[in-house]
């Protein structure tokens, strides 16, 4: 099979999966163009927040066009990750600048780290929205907001995970938003954060475009059918073998 089509495949089977788990493109799709198509990490990484850019922008305008979205949250949010993702891609600057493509490992390792995190987080998010459902926000204000998005920043810039799984989590076990609202915040927020850190991931040579339109073609039909599926197939067990699958490379990755 020609190169082009399996990218073009590869960007299909994402689709479907996010439109029927709802679990983020970064944790998927990063693990298949390292260990799956052979790229080197920095570019997987800037490729798949290019993609992830791209591919949050229509359901961005759909939360807005509903009103689902708390527009100062979304600022108070970018306040953080924006310089939060400016230090994340410097720090790999950094770390290549003194040891060269030995950077290629150290964002194995963090990815790594972060499919562990990640899965675990949403093996426990249904029990979690239970247990906070009618509790009073913990953190109140701009500056809890901005916090929560300058961690989640960094850890993108580096990595390209978490820009909707970390956040999204984090704004429920600190704020009490109607699930609705928080799914858009984070939504629109995301589109935001990934496109400063493409951008920068772009100017440093880090994203192969040919590579992201590839995928993109295979996503969108993936995506739709993948949204046509969710109400014909049982999600849970789904979305606990995607987490198990997710363990697995994420202890690959930490101990290859």
């Amino acid at each position: 099979m020609p190169l082009l089509a399996v990218k073009i495949l590869v960007g299909f089977v994402v689709g479907v999966l996010i439109g029927m788990s709802g679990v983020g493109g970064g944790v998927l799709l990063l693990p298949i163009l390292i260990f799956g198509l052979g790229y080197a990490p920095r570019v997987a990484v800037g490729s798949d927040a290019l993609f992830n850019f791209f591919t949050k922008i229509p359901a961005g305008l759909l939360h807005l066009k509903r009103g689902t979205v708390r527009r100062k949250v979304v600022g108070a949010l970018a306040v953080g990750s924006i310089p939060g993702s400016i230090c994340g891609v410097g720090m790999l600057v950094y770390i290549r600048h003194l040891y060269g493509d030995g950077v290629n490992s150290f964002i194995k390792t963090a990815v790594g780290f972060l499919l562990i995190v990640v899965p675990m987080l949403m093996l426990f998010q249904r029990r979690i929205e239970e247990r906070v459902e009618h509790r009073p926000p913990t953190l109140k204000g701009f500056a809890g907001m901005a916090l929560i998005g300058l961690v989640a920043g960094f850890l993108v810039g580096m990595t390209s995970v978490g820009s909707g799984s970390i956040i999204m989590m984090l704004l429920l076990l600190f704020y009490s938003f109607p699930p609705k609202q928080n799914v858009g915040t984070d939504i629109v927020h995301a589109v935001i954060l990934t496109g400063v850190t493409s951008f920068l991931h772009f100017r440093l040579g880090n994203v192969d475009p040919r590579l992201v339109l590839s995928l993109l073609i295979g996503s969108i039909p993936g995506g739709l059918l993948g949204s046509h599926l969710a109400t014909r197939m049982p999600m849970v067990w789904l979305r606990r073998i995607l987490c198990a699958l997710l363990l697995i490379t994420g202890a690959r990755m930490l101990w290859a």
